[in-house]
């Protein structure tokens, strides 16, 4: 298995795409890319820990490569909006990508120079392309949490429309 991270926004969003993603082996959310040790969602929410909300992600690249990782990422959030996804306001809702090898900061990298000449976002992609840090796994209630509480009014306004995206423009890569 290799590992990709990535922050779209609320890890709930990201983790709920990603769990129907064939070749994908575990998701684990949680935080990275900030300063505090042991961070909890308390203290991330607080906007002051640097952490970013993440999924990591243990996939098969024989069954899907991180380029088709990318293209999913970028394709169901709005990689254009800093620190922001929808309601989702502050730092720890960044997109990012926190890469674990040269060859995924190429892709990413990539990926964000073909997908801004494409202009298929209508402004230029703010994605922050970092290294991999330390990764603390978030508490247990946030481990699949859309699939344990698909009734939450949170999950069905915004987790439903980015599935939605998901199977129409991915359904040959999912399970």
């Amino acid at each position: 298995m290799k590992h990709a991270t990535f922050g779209g926004g609320c890890f709930w969003c990201t983790e709920a795409v990603f769990a129907r993603v064939a070749g994908v082996d575990k998701i684990v959310p949680g935080y990275t890319g900030g300063h505090l040790e042991n961070p909890t969602y308390e203290q991330v929410c607080a906007k002051n820990t640097g952490h970013a909300e993440v999924i990591d992600v243990a996939y098969d690249p024989e069954t899907v490569d991180y380029a088709d990782l990318l293209e999913i990422f970028f394709r169901t959030h709005d990689p254009t909006t800093k620190d922001r996804q929808g309601n989702d306001v502050g730092p720890q809702y960044r997109s990012a990508v926190f890469y674990h090898d040269d060859e995924q900061r190429e892709q990413a990298e990539d990926a964000i120079r073909r997908l801004d000449a494409s202009d298929v976002f209508p402004a230029p992609i703010v994605t922050e392309v970092t290294p991999a840090d330390t990764f603390y796994p978030a508490e247990t209630y946030h481990h699949d949490f859309f699939a344990k509480n698909p009734a939450n009014p949170y999950c069905n306004a915004v987790v439903g429309p980015k599935l939605e995206k998901l199977r129409t423009l991915f359904a040959d890569k999912l399970r």
